[in-house]
This record gives structure tokens, C-alpha cells and sequence, in this order.
């Protein structure tokens, strides 16, 4: 049996900011997302090295953007990262639905994005497709589409139009791209941070859409186009089940898991 506690895990930096709540483990048999795979964190040979290494590449990544994780109370910061370790735990998994452990010890599997993926290049002026590269799926949240790599690059301060393959090999960049994702909102989504701590305040269109406060709202915004506004979906319910399973860190999950009754920010 898998006893999950919470820890403060400090950031030796001049001026720092509040140290993001993470998850350590009073055992380490099997520690849900994490142990199984983990191949973003470059995995140590022993699991009960798995949380410290997590733990440092988080802190490291988080000092870009100080909000994540450290913004509201205990209660929030639980939530937040919860929800954080569950969507990308899902765009990473490598479970099945008999798996060993269950699907939910599956997460962190994948680097790179499955299957044979195409260049996912877009014609822009503002961010323009390198010769030769492509911005498939990479990193914990599977950052995709050069009008993704080229923001992302500039917010966290490297060329990821011209080295995008950067988000699959350096770990630290890895979760970076990840964090940028979850922190930026990108009009008309809001920020998956602003919706989980709470910030975010529906519109009269996303009212009428249903987009409401909630982990479906999350989903909507990474993937709500393919995923949400057509009642049940696998994926969706993978999501939910990772978020579920963590075990929120004793935090409620709260309202409106799912999105299948949401239209998505496109339509």
C-alpha cells in the first residue's frame, strides 16, 4: 500500500519564491504517475529516488513562472499540482486498461508523441516553421504546433523553433514547456493555473457553452477540441481517473470533472 504525504520542498535561490508543494512518498512500491516510467525525468535505477528527482526538475522549472503551485492556501496549492501530475500523466501514459497496478501507474511513459506524427506546422509570420523541424507532441504536457514552441521558447528563453526537439532532451525545458502551458492563457482559454486556483470567472459564453469552473474546464483548454461537447469519452475519463487516483493530496476534487457536456473554446 502506497502512503502519499505532502513536503515543502525549498529552492536555495537569491529572492525565490514560495516553494511549490510536491509529493513524497512513505513507500515506495508503487507511487501512481510516477514510478513505472518517468522516462522525462531521466529515472534513477532505484523508485525511491524517483519523487527527488521529480522534485528538483519541478523547482528548477517552477522558478520561471513563481505562481505555479505556491498561489491561494494549502488547499489550493494541493489542488493545483494534483490536477498538474493528472493531465500530464494522461498525455504521457503508457497504461492499459489491465495493466500491472491499473492504468493510473502508467503516467510519465512517453516522451515523445506516439504513432508517426506529422510536422504539425502552421504558416505564421510571428512564429515561422524551421526547415526540417517538427513540433509534434513533446514533454509532460505534450507541447505541439510551432505556434506553441515558438511563445514557449521566448517565454522561458530558448530557440524551441529551431531546437524543439530540446523539449524531449533537457528535462529541466521539458517541464518548463509545461509549466508555460499551464501558466499562459491564450485568448478565449483562460490558464489552466487561473481555472485551478479558482481565479478564473466564466464569461456569459462560456456559461452558455457550460464551461464552468472545474478539471473539465482544464481538459477543454489542452485538449477540448478532439476530447469535450460529445458526451462520453475514453480520454477524458483517463484524465479524470489520473486526478482521482493521485489522491488529490486529501483535497476534494471538486465540480465538473468531465467536459463532455462542454463545447470547446473553438466552436
Amino acid at each position: 500500500m502506497t502512503i502519499v504525504v505532502l513536503a515543502i520542498v525549498k529552492v536555495s535561490v537569491p529572492a525565490a519564491p514560495p516553494p511549490v508543494l510536491l509529493v513524497t512518498s512513505a513507500a515506495s512500491s508503487q507511487i501512481p504517475c510516477l514510478t513505472r516510467c518517468l522516462s522525462i525525468a531521466m529515472i534513477m535505477p532505484a523508485k525511491e529516488r524517483v519523487i527527488s528527482t521529480v522534485t528538483m526538475l519541478i523547482n528548477a522549472a517552477a522558478r520561471s513562472f513563481p505562481g505555479f503551485g505556491t498561489t491561494g492556501d494549502n488547499t489550493a496549492r494541493k489542488r493545483e499540482i494534483a490536477a498538474f501530475f493528472a493531465q500530464t500523466s494522461h498525455e504521457t501514459t503508457g497504461g492499459w486498461p489491465t495493466a500491472p497496478d491499473g492504468p493510473y501507474a502508467w503516467g510519465y511513459c512517453f516522451l515523445r508523441e506516439q504513432g508517426n506524427p506529422g510536422d504539425y506546422c502552421t504558416p505564421s509570420s510571428q512564429w515561422p516553421c524551421a526547415p526540417g523541424r517538427k513540433y509534434f507532441g513533446r514533454g509532460p504536457i505534450q507541447i505541439s504546433y510551432n505556434y506553441n514552441y515558438g511563445p514557449c521558447g521566448r517565454a522561458i528563453g530558448v530557440d524551441l523553433l529551431n531546437n524543439p526537439d530540446l523539449v524531449a532532451t533537457d528535462p529541466v525545458i521539458s517541464f518548463k514547456s509545461a509549466i508555460w502551458f499551464w501558466m499562459t492563457p491564450q485568448s478565449p482559454k483562460p490558464s489552466c493555473h487561473d481555472v485551478i486556483i479558482g481565479r478564473w470567472q466564466p464569461s456569459g459564453a462560456d456559461r452558455a457553452a457550460n464551461r464552468l469552473p472545474g478539471f473539465g474546464v482544464i481538459t477543454n483548454i489542452i485538449n477540448g477540441g478532439s476530447e469535450c461537447g460529445h458526451g462520453n469519452d475514453n480520454r477524458v475519463q483517463d484524465r479524470i481517473g489520473f486526478y482521482r487516483i493521485l489522491p488529490n493530496f486529501g483535497v476534494s476534487p471538486g465540480d465538473n470533472l468531465d467536459c463532455g457536456n462542454q463545447r470547446s473554446f473553438g466552436n
